[in-house]
């Protein structure tokens, strides 16, 4: 837990053009859109078996039911910077940020009616959701509805994530992560790219290559919600994966370029990252966040270059 408050500190010190915003509470009716009534109730109450909780590992405590709320609720405000549908997003309502970033969240293990490896909430299943729906509020029916795609780079597979959209064909799961990794019962994304133990920068990004040219070949997505997970690092302890700093470095590029070329909104999430020390894990977090900010300004200069002409 303690890798949040380093990386928002290193943010504050390091990147003076982030704006840093404290994150909303998912209401009920959001997360329900992506899980099970009955589940959110027993997790708001407490009235959730033990045998649920150690799944999710977590004790239960009124303080947890209000930080999954808000991890959830961090990249539903991401997404809706990064596409517009919030006042004041690049200072107009109505105009993308092109990207925009939660801080904690990737609770990808999270299905419908459960929790698990630490995540309670879906918040990638959340907000793709939600902003579907604004999506069809804002721009009505003349506009062809929101498409998503669930880039995940996380070491471990997104199987909460896979089940939620399992026979929805507007969003789109990619999951690349360690073959033999949790979960060890994985469930099937459109995408999944499993990777040896010891994979290493250069078939690492091989993969990831082929996985985006895959992608691209079959889906059309007008907003990306990336997972970019510490994990995939040689020094963590839970990855069992073999990148450098420069390759997870070289990663993100890859995926925010990807975006960039095609103009897509991004959203991303932090996920897992589990380094001794905790610093290597926060220095490959600020990486992601100093490759972001690059595309971020060159969304900034096109918003600028199009409101002059």
């Amino acid at each position: 837990m303690a890798k949040y408050a380093l990386l928002r500190e290193r943010l504050k010190r390091d990147m003076p053009d982030l704006r840093l915003e404290e994150a909303p509470g998912a209401s009920d009716g959001e997360l329900a859109l992506a899980h099970s009534p009955a589940y959110i109730q027993a997790v708001t109450s407490g009235d959730i078996s033990a045998l649920a909780m150690r799944e999710i590992g977590f004790p239960w405590s009124p303080e947890m039911v209000e930080r999954s709320r808000r991890s959830a609720g961090a990249t539903v405000a991401a997404a809706r910077v990064a596409l517009g549908l919030q006042a004041g997003a690049a200072g107009r309502s109505g105009v993308p940020a092109g990207i925009a970033a939660n801080l904690a969240g990737g609770t990808h293990h999270a299905s419908a009616d459960k929790g698990g490896g630490f995540c309670v909430f879906n918040d990638a299943a959340v907000a793709a959701r939600l902003m579907q729906a604004e999506w069809a509020r804002c721009h009505g029916p003349r506009r062809p509805a929101l498409q998503v795609a669930v880039i995940d780079l996380d070491v471990h597979q997104g199987n909460g994530t896979a089940s939620i959209f399992q026979g929805d064909a507007s969003v789109f799961t990619l999951s690349m992560h360690g073959q033999k990794n949790f979960p060890f019962r994985k469930e099937a994304s459109d995408l999944d790219i499993d990777l040896p133990d010891g994979c290493g920068d250069t078939e690492y990004l091989q993969a990831l290559e082929q996985g985006l040219a895959d992608l691209d070949g079959r889906f059309s997505p007008g907003l990306v919600i990336y997972l970019a997970g510490a994990d995939p690092f040689e020094g963590d302890r839970l990855g069992r994966l073999s990148l450098s700093f420069d390759g997870l470095e070289a990663r993100d590029r890859r995926v925010f370029d990807w975006a960039w070329q095609r103009r897509v909104p991004l959203a991303f999430a932090m996920a897992g990252g589990y380094s001794v020390p905790i610093e290597d894990t926060v220095r490959i977090q600020v990486n992601t966040y100093r490759a972001a900010l690059v595309y971020w300004r060159r969304w900034q200069r096109s918003l600028a270059e199009s409101g002059a002409r």
